[in-house]
C-alpha cells in the first residue's frame, strides 16, 4: 500500500477545487487498489470536494483540527465537524502550523488523541530544521517528536486504525531541495522502529514529504521504509499530481 497525499495549503477557491477534481479523478480512475489517494484541502473547499469525490477512488482530508469538541476557539474547526461530513483524515502538526501558529508536540499529542477517539486517521508531520540536520541530530530530533506527539494512545478504542507519520525535513519544504532518498529511507526506518516499539499492533505507515514531484516520486516510492508521499506545491497542478499518483505503477 502506498499513500499519495496532496496538501493544498491555503490555495484553491471552491470553483478551482472542483475544476481540479474533475481532471484529477478522471486521470486516476481505475488506478491500482494498492494506492490510497487523499487530498487535504482548505476548509472552504471541503464540503463540496467531499461530495464530488464520493463515488471516486479519491478521499478528501483536512489540514488541521482542534483538540476540543466545541467552545470559544475563534477560527478553529473541531474533529466532530469533520466527522459530520465524513472526513476520515487530517494532517496534524505540519511544520508551518508549528512555525506560524505556535503548535507544539503537546498540542499535536492532544489533536492526535482526539482524532483517534473520533475515528479520524491522523497524518502526523515531523521533521527537522537545517541546523539540526547539519549537526547530525535528525534521528534524535524526530524520535523525540514521535515519542511526545504519540504518547498515551494505548487505551484509545481506535488505536489500531491508521496512524500515518510523514517525515518532512523543514529545509526541503517548498525550497526545491530534496532530501536524498536513501537518507529519507533511513530516517523513515527509524521512525517506524520507534512507533512500532510504542504501539506494536497499530497500523502505522511512514511517508516522506518535501519537494516531491513527478521527476523524483518513483525513486522515493521505491524505498523500503517509505509508504507514500505527502505532496505540497506539486499537488496544485492536476496533471503533475496525476503523474505522481501513478509513479512506479
Amino acid at each position: 500500500m502506498k499513500y499519495i497525499i496532496g496538501n493544498w495549503k491555503m490555495n484553491m477557491l471552491p470553483n478551482e477545487a472542483i475544476n481540479f477534481l474533475e481532471n484529477y479523478t478522471q486521470g486516476v480512475k481505475g488506478i491500482k487498489a494498492d494506492r490510497k489517494l487523499i487530498i487535504c484541502v482548505p476548509f472552504i473547499d471541503m464540503f463540496y470536494s467531499n461530495l464530488y469525490t464520493q463515488e471516486t477512488n479519491v478521499k478528501i482530508g483536512a489540514q488541521n483540527m482542534h483538540f476540543k469538541t466545541s467552545g470559544a476557539y475563534t477560527g478553529e474547526v473541531s474533529g466532530e465537524m469533520l466527522s459530520s461530513i465524513n472526513i476520515e483524515y487530517s494532517i496534524i502538526g505540519h511544520s508551518e502550523r508549528r512555525m506560524y501558529f505556535g503548535e507544539t508536540d503537546e498540542t499535536v499529542n492532544l489533536k492526535v488523541k482526539h482524532a483517534i477517539e473520533l475515528g479520524i486517521n491522523p497524518i502526523v508531520c515531523v521533521g527537522e530544521e537545517l541546523s539540526v540536520n547539519e549537526e547530525g541530530k535528525t534521528l534524535e530530533f524526530v524520535e523525540n517528536q514521535i515519542r511526545e506527539g504519540l504518547k498515551g494512545l494505548e487505551n484509545l478504542q481506535n488505536i489500531n486504525n491508521e496512524i500515518i507519520i510523514a517525515y518532512e525535513p523543514i529545509w526541503a519544504i517548498g525550497t526545491g531541495k530534496t532530501c536524498d532518498s536513501e537518507y529519507a529511507n533511513t530516517v523513515n526506518g527509524h521512525i517506524r522502529k520507534v512507533a512500532k516499539e510504542m504501539y506494536p499492533n497499530a497500523n502505522i505507515s511512514v511517508l516522506y514529504g518535501g519537494s516531491v514531484k513527478s521527476q523524483n516520486a518513483e525513486e522515493i516510492l521505491s524505498k523500503e521504509h517509505i509508504d507514500g508521499v505527502l505532496v505540497g506545491g506539486a499537488s496544485l497542478d492536476s496533471e503533475e499530481f496525476i503523474k505522481i499518483s501513478k509513479a512506479g505503477l
